[in-house]
């Protein structure tokens, strides 16, 4: 039976060398493993940021999440924000840092510019108030009038009051901001804010003593702004049938329902003369 040929103690010792040292670069510059206590020691802003204004950025990852890794082995340490932020309409707006200028406190915007299209991926009711609703808001970009993310701002800020004592709060009883031009209120509009835009008509009621005058304007012009009731939606057939006859319209008499005292009765046409 033939012998095994002999291993040298040379080859021997180049064997146990190779598989005791660390092969390839990866092995050779290998450093040290970082943790997130590490990154505070160089970096003070960014924590600091992440501590007061970080939302889920604080909550729900951490540093090592973000950036996974360090110079020099490895380079390209900033990710975008993609990477998690990719479910959406909101997440498909280019240019994420136009708004969210610092990652670290995300929810402190910054608009500039036009931000209407990012701005419509959130609030989708006024975008579509504005779109269908036509007004001068409609032209305008959202943040000429919401100058900081969630800021309302009041609308006399543009606009002069109908009159002087008016204040927001009487603003938004008749006007939607999206939708300005679509005026509507509710049953108990105070009279003395329809008065501000009709004086005529609230000085007829005020001098007319009838009981018109006692009611709000909103109890007869209900709902929506221009809607003129008809006169027999609440006081029925108020004449007997040989009057109604004779005068079938009410404003044959009455002139105007805000003066109904002042009244004048139509005259029926002459007759017609013969001819000879």
């Amino acid at each position: 039976m033939p012998r095994p040929p002999r291993i040298s103690r040379s080859l021997l010792a180049l064997v146990f060398l190779l598989g005791t040292t660390p092969a390839g670069p990866a092995g050779a510059g290998a450093g040290p493993v970082l943790s997130v206590q590490d990154c505070a020691k160089c970096h003070k802003e960014a924590p600091r940021d992440i501590e007061s204004g970080g939302g889920a950025h604080k909550s729900e990852v951490t540093c090592l999440d973000c950036h996974d890794g360090h110079p020099p082995e490895k380079r390209e340490i900033i990710p975008a924000c993609s990477r998690c932020h990719a479910d959406g309409a909101h997440f498909q707006v280019k240019g994420c840092l136009g708004c969210h200028r610092n990652p670290h406190t995300p929810l402190e915007i910054t608009l500039e510019g036009n931000a209407t299209a990012a701005c419509m991926t959130c609030h989708e009711e006024p975008g579509v108030q504005l779109r269908d609703f036509k007004s001068f808001h409609s032209t305008m970009t959202c943040n000429a009038c919401h100058r900081r993310h969630g800021l309302v701002p009041r609308c006399l800020d543009c606009h002069e009051p109908h009159a002087p004592a008016m204040v927001q709060a009487d603003c938004t009883r008749c006007h939607r901001a999206h939708m300005p031009l679509q005026v509507a209120y509710a049953p108990d509009l105070p009279a003395a804010l329809c008065a501000a835009c009709h004086e005529e008509k609230a000085a007829l009621l005020a001098a007319g003593g009838t009981r018109h005058k006692d009611l709000g304007c909103a109890k007869c012009h209900q709902a929506k702004h221009k809607m003129v009731p008809k006169c027999a939606d609440c006081h029925g057939v108020p004449h007997p049938a040989g009057i109604l006859a004779k005068f079938p319209r009410c404003e044959d008499c009455h002139k105007d329902a805000h003066d109904l005292n002042h009244w004048t009765v139509a005259r029926a046409a002459p007759a017609a003369t013969p001819k000879p």
